[in-house]
């Protein structure tokens, strides 16, 4: 009689509520100190990596012939990123859970209901900051590597777990992700899917928005309120300048087929959100003002530019406010004019490859864990899986937390989310084992 090898689900099983909550509790514990907010909050990563380390550290090959291979690679005093793996027994076999991070969103505790820098256990929900995004993930992922090195399932592939610093601010590089991949340490991991861990409601998110920031600037003439037909109102100017602007904007970029295929909740945007002005006596109207706002698609800034130019070379057609609105002063030889400007810093959106091996054992694995898949995009950017994807690695993006509580007060998770995530990673493994 033939007897079949136990699945490496059956080896591993279920993710453990005690183990799992006691580490998201002293995780959560340093969420304090792990804020990402330059100047003021510069999170100390290693506070978290270390609790990460005492989890695997007693498995690894540091200690007496344990499986795990672990690295602690820093490239900032305090701000640690952590790389695991647990070796497979077939070269150029690898797959890889990367984008746990270890820094979190402020959070002002005058404005929670609880505590957001304690784990708070209310049944099956696990509330603090950090929960959603991305501490509970840190957690999940340090429990499947842990079971790993105790169980020690034979396994073709290799399996890499990567801790990562400073995902919050991505202004500020070269401590994080992005530095692990200029020193090559994850080029190892071009070899097989790369799963991207940092979302939320259990379903394979396959595309992000690109965006980049800009602002209008109007400047007009400087007088007295009591007198607006001697001036030229900035005010004015900006509003139907960026009226003129948005409607041009959505004529030449209308809903494109793919948004359908990639399941995006909305098309390309352009849209205001902030306004400014010199300040001055509410009597006065002042000479400049900006609004400034993002658009995304980002590769859109000569279209955006050339709006401008013709609304001032042709300002007089302008739509005006009231009788006495103007944007022209002949008799001053003034003319109201306008000014767009953009972040260097532009942001590429993300298209997952639907074709890919990764792909499919993702779709295949929340199904069956699941119960169904519905893949879908988010208008929202993430920079450093775009970099990844720039630099050849197969990124597809998976989560367990709560997307309503992301960045978001009261923060919070499920238990029972954060396990079905625990089993999806075991069905990627046992799906890529057949291969």
């Amino acid at each position: 009689m033939a007897f079949s090898s136990p699945s490496i689900k059956d080896l591993i099983g279920s993710l453990d509520r005690d183990s799992y909550v006691s580490l998201l509790s002293k995780i959560i514990g340093e969420a304090r100190h792990v804020q990402n907010n330059p100047p003021d909050l510069i999170p100390k990563e290693d506070r978290v990596a270390r609790h990460v380390l005492d989890a695997l550290l007693p498995l690894s090959t540091s200690t007496d012939g344990g499986p795990l291979v672990v690295s602690h690679v820093s490239y900032a005093e305090g701000r640690g990123n952590i790389i695991v793996e647990y070796p497979g027994s077939t070269p150029g076999k690898i797959l890889s859970f990367v984008g746990c991070h270890m820094d979190v969103v402020t959070a002002d505790p005058a404005d929670w209901d609880f505590d957001p820098f304690s784990l708070g256990v209310d049944g099956d929900k696990l509330k603090g900051r950090g929960t959603t995004d991305c501490l509970g993930h840190v957690a999940l992922v340090t429990e499947l590597m842990r079971k790993l090195g105790q169980v020690r399932p034979p396994l073709k592939n290799t399996v890499v777990a990567v801790f990562i610093a400073n995902e919050e601010n991505s202004s500020v590089l070269g401590i994080g992700v992005d530095e692990l991949v200029k020193d090559g340490l994850l080029d190892k991991l071009k070899q097989g899917p790369l799963f991207w861990i940092d979302t939320a409601d259990k379903q394979p998110c396959i595309g992000t928005g690109g965006m980049i920031t800009w602002k209008l600037r109007a400047t007009g003439k400087l007088f007295h309120s009591g007198f607006p037909h001697k001036t030229i109102n900035p005010l004015e100017l900006a509003m139907e300048a960026l009226k003129e602007i948005q409607s041009r904007f959505y004529q030449d970029f209308p809903s494109h087929p793919q948004e359908q295929v990639y399941g995006f909740a909305t098309p390309s945007t352009m849209k205001p959100t902030q306004w400014t002005y010199p300040g001055g006596g509410i009597n006065q109207i002042p000479g400049e003002c900006s609004i400034s706002g993002d658009v995304r698609p980002a590769d859109v800034t000569n279209k955006l530019q050339e709006y401008v130019d013709d609304i001032n070379a042709n300002i007089e057609k302008l739509g005006t406010r009231g009788p006495v609105s103007k944007y022209v002063l002949p008799h001053e030889n003034l003319r109201g004019r306008l000014t767009i400007s953009f972040d260097e810093a532009a942001m590429s959106g993300v298209a997952c490859d639907l074709n890919s091996r990764g792909f499919h054992v993702l779709c295949k694995a929340t199904e069956e864990v699941i119960g169904y898949v519905k893949p879908y995009s988010i208008t929202g950017s993430l920079p450093l899986i775009s970099e990844l994807q720039h630099e050849g690695f197969d990124v597809q993006i998976s989560g367990f937390g709560i997307m309503d509580t992301y960045h978001a007060k009261n923060e919070y998770c499920l238990f029972s989310d954060m396990s079905q995530g625990f089993q999806v990673f075991l069905s990627i493994i046992s799906q890529l084992e057949e291969d």
